[in-house]
């Protein structure tokens, strides 16, 4: 399998500029320091960190609008800042906050216009925007003017419109930011499935730890320049938070529960929803007590959200989130 994606001992500085009457100090502000890691063909990859940690500083360097101030990127075998018209045809990208369709002018306008830039043939154009417009549902809106589209509706258009000259990567920076709850879920099952489908490479920076968690395999973690954390979500979560939560609903108003190393998260007169730490009481304990209050409706165990497990990491590297 090759890699989609190289960092090798990769840092960046920038060089900041003070004046103090006629006196001038000159100071190097490093953004990304030695950092290292791959991502192969195929995978899909969360980049986070808190914020100054240097992720935009990286997805710049990786689409070859910054370039290093030491070590070696590459990406798809191109080095970015070298080789970034010819990396262009090769990538897409979705910023949540910066809009590639034309305001005024409907998704079919923009899709013929890019395929154009990317000097598609015909028939090759035709056959890609109509599974776009088909595995996007975007037929509804395709003919009207995107400044009178829903966020939700937008943002569906942005990422395929990104998709349209089949690149083999995908940058996504905030690509759920502002969407509502339902909205942000049909996005993230569209890039899942296109990446488990197409075979494309997936790299996603979000403050959402939904995206993080519906559209990623692996999390790497960034602060301060250094990546601290880099490993599967599901080993991130198993690794960094020993909790469960369990939520009860009973039929009768419960006795006063009391177990150590509880957190009661929310209780009503007949649901009770707990944060275990297993380390200290394991489940089947807590079960007994919860069985002894009163009789029990329904009762659920669950990982707590992946918020919680950030969080966790963030404090423990002394970042914020």
């Amino acid at each position: 399998m090759r890699n989609s994606v190289e960092l090798e001992n990769v840092s960046k500085s920038f060089r900041l500029t003070r004046w103090k009457g006629l006196r001038r100090t000159v100071a190097e502000i490093p953004a990304v320091n030695d950092i290292s890691f791959v991502v192969p063909e195929g995978e899909s990859v969360a980049f986070i960190g808190p914020n100054g940690a240097g992720k935009s500083t990286t997805i710049k360097m990786l689409t070859g609008i910054l370039y290093p101030t030491a070590g070696r990127v590459h990406v798809l075998g191109l080095t970015p800042w070298r080789e970034r018209r010819k990396l262009a045809y090769q990538i897409g990208a979705v910023f949540g906050q910066r809009s590639q369709l034309w305001y005024h002018l409907p998704p079919l306008d923009t899709l013929e216009l890019l395929a154009r830039i990317y000097n598609l043939r015909q028939q090759d154009f035709v056959r890609v925007r109509d599974v776009l417009i088909d595995r996007f549902a975007l037929a509804p809106f395709i003919h009207i003017p995107v400044r009178k589209l829903s966020l939700g509706q937008r943002m569906r258009a942005e990422v395929a419109a990104s998709l349209l000259h089949k690149p083999k990567v995908l940058f996504l920076d905030e690509p759920t930011i502002g969407l509502d709850v339902i909205a942000r879920q049909e996005l993230r099952d569209l890039i899942r499935e296109w990446n488990r489908t197409e075979g494309l490479t997936v790299f996603l920076t979000s403050h959402d730890a939904g995206d993080i968690e519906h559209v990623a395999e692996r999390v790497i973690i960034i602060n301060q320049g250094r990546i601290v954390i880099d490993d599967q979500v599901s080993s991130v979560r198993r690794r960094y938070l020993g909790s469960k939560l369990l939520r009860v609903q009973f039929q009768e108003k419960p006795a006063e529960i009391d177990v150590r190393g509880s957190i009661v998260v929310n209780r009503t007169e007949y649901e009770l929803t707990l944060e275990i730490d297993t380390k200290i009481t394991p489940i089947p304990s807590v079960i007994s007590e919860v069985l002894r209050a009163a009789p029990v409706a329904d009762i659920a165990i669950e990982d707590p959200p992946l918020e919680h497990v950030i969080a966790k990491i963030y404090n423990r590297t002394g970042a914020s989130v």
